[in-house]
């Protein structure tokens, strides 16, 4: 590998495996296929029907997955495996793709069969290495046994390898394979609270909502236009807008506290790292387009969510112990 200190992170998702073992795992073994839930169709649904529930409560955060992954080092290569043409897996290609997520198509040769997500990944991630020798992490997002050789593969080729699999359907020998395991569950920054402005994909696939590109952390409904509207006699001024709204920012900050807190377990972090640590969840963030003249009195403006501790030139944040879902 290259001499160098920068991190620099690659991410596979199984994604197939990550959304029906959550499935399982909220609602019995062996239910997403029991549900037919891979292509369930809304306008299908009886009233009575239980699955759009089901479906919305096993909602994968893939914000909480890819943070996480951040909190390693840079993601320089992302990738998600599936068969894009189902509609479980559609209703998250908007939120993947704003993340910079590659997503791969997999098309099964039978019904009912794997997706063979598992070897077309391991052959890409093997090839990765030994193109990009720049490349320190490997984030593993899967729990299937047929990984461990890949995770014993990247390991002796000097990467360090996480997993991140759901409780009940991970293979304890590719947990013992990897340099570090985590759960699913147990990763920061889950909890849907005010701040976060996130979108829950299966929710807006489900009633039909519509996410605009240009305003990440909103969701709308289209309408049709009517034919009688008359047209506006000019069109309205062009008004630059900052790349994210006050309460994404909100959201950002959150999330690299929890995820600093969790990483280093500190009490204190240094504010410069946890600037670093929201431009690597999302680039366009910039506090000045927010209007402050520095990231510090950004932070200061959230009082609801942090404390800063300047009495020396070491500057110091927390999230308050009062703020929603701290642990």
């Amino acid at each position: 590998m290259s001499n160098q200190t920068t991190t620099r992170v690659a991410v596979y998702i199984d994604f197939d495996n990550i959304v029906i073992s959550r499935y399982n795992q909220l609602h019995g073994k062996g239910q997403f296929q029991a549900d037919r839930a891979r292509n369930f169709d809304k306008n299908r649904a009886g009233v009575a029907s239980e699955i759009p529930a089901r479906l919305v409560a096993a909602t994968v955060d893939i914000d909480a997955v890819l943070d996480f992954a951040t909190s390693f080092g840079s993601i320089v290569l992302s990738r998600a495996y599936a068969d894009w043409s189902v509609s479980i897996n559609s209703s998250y290609q908007r939120q993947l793709i704003d993340r910079a997520v590659d997503l791969t198509q997999l098309f099964p040769t039978a019904p009912f069969s794997k997706n063979g997500a598992d070897i077309r990944l391991a052959v890409d991630a093997v090839e990765d290495m030994f193109r990009l020798d720049d490349i320190t992490h490997v984030v593993l997002v899967a729990g299937d046994s047929d990984y461990i050789a890949l995770a014993q593969r990247c390991k002796r080729l000097g990467r360090y390898v996480v997993g991140i699999g759901v409780a009940g359907a991970t293979s304890r020998a590719l947990a013992a394979a990897c340099d570090e395991f985590v759960d699913y569950d147990a990763l920061p920054g889950q909890e849907k609270d005010g701040e976060s402005a996130r979108i829950d994909p299966v929710a807006a696939a489900l009633e039909g909502l519509v996410v605009p590109e240009a305003a990440p952390g909103s969701v709308t409904q289209k309408s049709p236009a009517s034919p009688s509207a008359a047209p506006a006699a000019t069109p309205p001024p062009v008004v630059s807008e900052p790349k994210i709204s006050q309460k994404a920012a909100s959201g950002l900050l959150v999330r690299a506290l929890r995820l600093g807190h969790a990483k280093e377990d500190a009490d204190w972090l240094h504010l410069s790292e946890v600037k670093i640590q929201i431009r690597r969840i999302d680039p366009s963030f910039n506090e000045k387009t927010l209007g402050y003249q520095s990231f510090s009195e950004f932070v200061k403006s959230r009082t609801n969510i942090s404390e800063v501790d300047d009495t020396n030139q070491a500057h110091m944040v927390r999230i308050r112990t009062s703020y929603p879902h701290h642990a």
